[in-house]
């Protein structure tokens, strides 16, 4: 494996965070607070407890959640995105780098910043609300794999965009959506038989349920079933990747 080529892509995009700093960082970091002080603060202390947990705490793992999977999406797309709108991805499709090292490089640096934005949002999070972590390496394998996971989309989406348009387009219309309907801040068992039916269709409840397990030991949802399902997704991600580099869509056009 070519080391090099992996640790020049992957400081190569970590610089660019560092370029864009108030972007990359402080803005998610903030938009997150802005949560805490609404919900956590505001509407948290006009509501009961939670299964137990305090609003405010309860809601924490969700935004979490909802920042890390925002985050790693556009980092892994903007990243190779990028590289084909300046034409440079010819000279990394040309130079002797395998897929798997081009992979490394670029989903690991979306990745490490995702996970870098969580941690830092985690403990913005005690400014604001009373939290314990029942379960610490639990709650830090989830938003590993899933920063790993969805920067892995992101790459994905990176490569199918034309435009910056579509490039915004899953960020922007699909994820918001499914996050705040994938118990982000409720738990499903407050929703009527037919839409908690529904709501075991959204990939979103088991990645918010699973790492609330591992916060309270509360969730929606089965921790492994939650660990299976990221499992599963990652599988469907390299799938599919595999199959882009193979045939060269829109990679070598």
């Amino acid at each position: 494996m070519n080391i090099e080529a992996i640790k020049a892509i992957y400081f190569y995009e970590m610089n660019r965070t560092r370029r864009t700093l108030l972007q990359s960082v402080i803005s998610p970091v903030v938009s997150t607070a802005l949560y805490f002080i609404v919900f956590g603060a505001a509407v948290g202390s006009r509501m009961q407890e939670v299964e137990g947990v305090a609003y405010g705490s309860f809601i924490t793992p969700g935004l979490i959640m909802l920042t890390l999977v925002s985050q790693c999406i556009s980092n892994g797309s903007s990243g190779i995105y990028f590289q084909k709108f300046t034409g440079t991805i010819y000279e990394i499709l040309s130079a002797p780098v395998a897929v798997t090292e081009v992979l490394i490089g670029y989903v690991g640096a979306a990745a490490t910043k995702g996970m870098l934005i969580g941690l830092i949002i985690l403990a913005t999070a005690a400014f604001f609300v009373d939290l314990r972590i029942d379960h610490p390496v639990l709650m830090l394998a989830f938003m590993l794999l899933t920063s790993i996971a969805f920067s892995m989309l992101g790459f994905i989406i990176g490569i199918w965009s034309k435009n910056f348009e579509q490039l915004s387009l899953v960020p922007m219309l699909v994820v918001p959506p499914l996050t705040f309907l994938g118990g982000t801040f409720y738990s499903i068992d407050v929703l009527p038989p037919f839409w908690q039916a529904v709501s075991h269709f959204n990939p979103v409840l088991y990645l918010v349920g699973g790492f609330r397990w591992s916060f309270f030991e509360v969730s929606d949802v089965q921790p492994l079933v939650s660990l299976l399902m990221v499992g599963v997704f990652m599988g469907v991600c390299l799938a599919i990747i595999a199959w882009v580099f193979r045939t060269g869509y829109k990679l070598r056009s």
